[in-house]
């Protein structure tokens, strides 16, 4: 099966509340387009992390291997796939230059768990720029980060990035 995730990432402030909202679309084999959309706002976190959780919480509702493209503003996400920085940070046991640590490691760890059973490939659009499907999970975002019943991004909060 052939899914489209579309996500975005949010943070007031950064870090700051945050969330994220992503959608899926997916044909059946009767031709018919589905949709599921998901979101859910943090009570400290940063933009980038919440970039990355948008990706991988449509990534982790899949129930079956599909061939996903996966759509997003961030040139943070895409850059890591397209310019093979994440096969770079993975032979440097998670080190940038200048033995700095990769930041986000958790989230970039489960990223890939999520991706293990799917043949992933990412694309980046400009944010921002009338795209309905990015202009959508941009609002779920920014929505989730103001929500009351924001959750721990524990990652962020014990600082195990």
């Amino acid at each position: 099966m052939n899914v489209t995730i579309y996500s975005d990432g949010s943070s007031k402030g950064n870090p700051g509340p945050g969330g994220y909202g992503t959608i899926l679309h997916y044909i059946d084999g009767k031709g018919e387009l589905h949709e599921l959309t998901l979101s859910e706002g943090y009570r400290l976190t940063t933009n980038n992390r919440m970039e990355l959780m948008g990706a991988i919480k449509g990534l982790e509702a899949l129930t079956k291997p599909c061939k996903v493209t996966v759509i997003s503003d961030s040139k943070y996400l895409t850059d890591a796939f397209n310019l093979h920085w994440i096969e770079g940070w993975a032979k440097k046991n998670w080190k940038r230059k200048q033995n700095e640590d990769v930041l986000n490691k958790d989230l970039w760890l489960r990223l890939l768990k999520a991706m293990e059973e799917h043949v992933v490939t990412f694309e980046w659009i400009k944010g921002h720029n009338g795209h309905d499907e990015n202009e959508r999970c941009d609002k779920m975002a920014v929505n989730s980060a103001e929500s009351d019943n924001l959750l721990t991004d524990e990652g962020y909060e014990n600082k195990d990035r």
